[in-house]
């Protein structure tokens, strides 16, 4: 997708990135979780890293779904009002970072419960 705006073409490079970065993460985070089952196979406790990996799983796609949706209303708006690009992106890039955070959060919740 090709913007006609130069700032709108920069938001979009970093939403892509901010895509590759989540699914980099999840790739990362399911080897280990694999390894945690196997772990917890032998040990009688099997399903507490399954459902520690359903609860990050739930996480990561409720993370990428409110970063998008938070992307998509800036973006709308900018395209609307080119004049406040400016002042939209670093209130958005909080927001990101705070919803990264509970994510992060969410996963460390989870290994500690499994």
């Amino acid at each position: 997708m090709v913007f006609k705006n130069k700032e709108m073409n920069m938001l979009a490079k970093i939403a892509k990135r901010s895509a590759l970065v989540a699914s980099t993460v999840v790739a990362t985070v399911t080897p280990l979780a694999v390894a945690f089952a196997e772990e917890a196979a032998t040990t009688g406790k099997a399903f507490g890293p399954i459902g520690a990996g359903l609860a990050i799983g739930a996480a990561v796609i409720g993370g990428a779904l409110g970063q998008g949706r938070a992307v998509a209303a800036m973006l709308e708006s900018f395209g609307r009002n080119p004049s406040v690009g400016g002042k939209l992106l670093p209130p958005m890039l909080i927001g990101m970072a705070l919803i990264e955070s509970l994510v992060i959060l969410a996963f460390v919740v989870a290994l500690k419960v499994s």
